[in-house]
């Protein structure tokens, strides 16, 4: 162990700490602290690239998203494990998602995935709800795609119902990272690539994409045009106030369940 590390503090709306952490251990594989309106990371290695990553992607969210940055030195301590004490197990309907450091529960269908290593951990509002969501709407095998997979922790849920999973996203770090989950919970899916959903082909019985409002808009008409007739397409990372702009791109579809927890909504919609 150094004698130092580096910590970054980000401050922003408290609304957003969620979404930008789960952006963060996208490209950032050690531990997060999450508080009222901050995060903090701490690495023995220098973390000026995660703030260069957080300043861009509010530059490409058109600033909507206000932060500030500190990034100081700091006297070492063992953090990690203090982090991982801090981490527990959840359960989502049929799921019981664990780090590495906890047993499985025979009784639930286990997914591991450590949340200090990926993103993804079920802990976030808009996964758990996706959790729920394909406890009810997939079934052994249907054909399924999660669009911007990143851990791949839907695509593993699916998977483990017994259902052929294909999965993209357009950050290489959270292909790679889809691939190392799968890897830790001896899965195997069907195709895996970096892009989006325009590079898939055919369609699929159920649509996943755990995004953000404004890229679900963005890319409606493929989502839908990649879900079968009588298909059902999930959508999430929808905060509340964007829901209605969300529902205008998918109108034509039915709304057949909408969940909303912690100001984040779940949309499932039937072709």
């Amino acid at each position: 162990m150094q004698n130092t590390y580096h910590e970054l503090t980000v401050k922003l709306n408290d609304d957003f700490v969620d979404f930008i952490a789960d952006f963060i251990s996208n490209i950032y594989g050690e531990g997060l602290e999450l508080g009222e309106g901050q995060i903090i990371l701490r690495s023995e290695s220098d973390l000026t690239f995660v703030k260069d990553a957080l300043v861009s992607l509010a530059s490409t969210l058109g600033d909507s998203i206000q932060m500030e940055y500190t990034l100081e030195e700091k006297e070492n301590i063992d953090w990690i494990k203090t982090y991982q004490d801090s981490i527990q197990p959840i359960e989502a309907e049929k799921f019981y998602i664990f780090p590495s450091w906890y047993e499985p529960k025979e009784e639930l269908i286990n997914i591991k995935i450590d949340p200090a290593l990926a993103f993804g951990s079920g802990h976030h509002a808009t996964t758990f709800s996706c959790l729920e969501a394909i406890s009810e709407y997939v079934e052994a095998d249907a054909r399924i795609i999660d669009v911007g997979c990143g851990s791949g922790i839907l695509g593993l849920a699916c998977k483990k119902l017994g259902a052929n999973i294909e999965l993209c996203d357009t950050d290489p770090l959270s292909v790679e990272s889809c691939k190392e989950n799968f890897e830790l919970n001896e899965e195997n899916y069907d195709k895996l690539w970096e892009g989006s959903i325009d590079k898939a082909e055919g369609t699929y019985d159920v649509v996943i994409a755990n995004i953000i409002a404004d890229v679900l808009r963005f890319i409606a008409k493929d989502l839908k045009s990649a879900t079968k007739e009588d298909g059902y397409l999930i959508l999430s990372g929808i905060l509340d106030k964007k829901e209605e702009l969300v529902k205008e791109s998918f109108k034509e579809l039915t709304l057949e369940k909408r969940t909303l927890k912690d100001e984040w909504v779940t949309l499932v919609y039937k072709k």
